[in-house]
């Protein structure tokens, strides 16, 4: 992606916000589309890459009182796992200091088997997120920020755009809404709805700007003539 061009935020934590969220586009729902994955740190694939949960093989980054409250729910988790998973280490031993977590730490989940180790079943969805449905209980500080975001992420001062995000079909599939429309109600959910007003503010900044025209979509591989 070219650089990003910033727009302020009236905002005690978030300073500014990537003005590319409130353009560019995201699918909406992962469990309606079948992955593919079209680069790798941002270089071309010579062949499309057809990739259940494509964004989530590299494991996630993980708050330590997100990494407690998984274990914390172990029980649940582990029967969504197919049995190996349920026995390897979920977490890496490697902890992090990072001022952008809320303990000010992190550490990395597990890899097993070519994807995170909570994708150790069948292969969509997370098996944290579908626990907490199956269960009843609230996936707030169990399931990572990180993943619940994605593909937005935050650094320092900053809303912005993952790296990745567009290795993936995902990324400004026809029809799709824009990152931030997608992003909205979870980022009240994990920050407040003063973060949400400013970047409401921020939104119709963008919208008036006669540079706010939507991103050209490119075609996707599956894409009918």
């Amino acid at each position: 992606m070219s650089a990003p061009e910033h727009l302020p935020l009236a905002h005690d934590r978030f300073q500014r916000v990537d003005r590319a969220i409130f353009v560019r586009r995201v699918v909406a729902d992962c469990l309606s589309h079948r992955c593919t994955q079209l680069a790798n740190d941002g270089a071309a694939l010579a062949t499309p890459r057809p990739l259940l949960e494509a964004c989530c093989q590299y494991g996630a980054d993980v708050d330590l009182g997100e990494r407690n409250a998984i274990l914390d729910h172990r029980a649940d988790i582990a029967q969504l796992l197919v049995p190996a998973a349920r026995l390897v280490p979920w977490f890496g031993t490697e902890v992090e200091d990072d001022p952008d977590f809320p303990s000010g730490h992190n550490v990395r989940t597990a890899t097993f088997e070519g994807g995170c180790v909570f994708l150790a079943h069948d292969r969509r969805g997370c098996a944290v997120h579908r626990a907490s449905l199956k269960h009843g209980w609230d996936l707030n500080g169990v399931k990572p920020n990180i993943c619940r975001l994605f593909p937005l992420s935050y650094a320092e001062e900053t809303i912005c755009i993952s790296d990745d995000y567009t290795d993936y079909d995902c990324a400004d599939a026809p029809g799709a809404p824009t990152l931030y429309r997608v992003a909205r109600d979870t980022l009240g959910n994990i920050f407040g709805a003063a973060l949400v007003a400013a970047l409401d503010t921020a939104e119709a900044a963008a919208a008036a700007s006669p540079r706010a025209k939507l991103v050209h979509l490119r075609a996707r591989p599956d894409a009918q003539p």
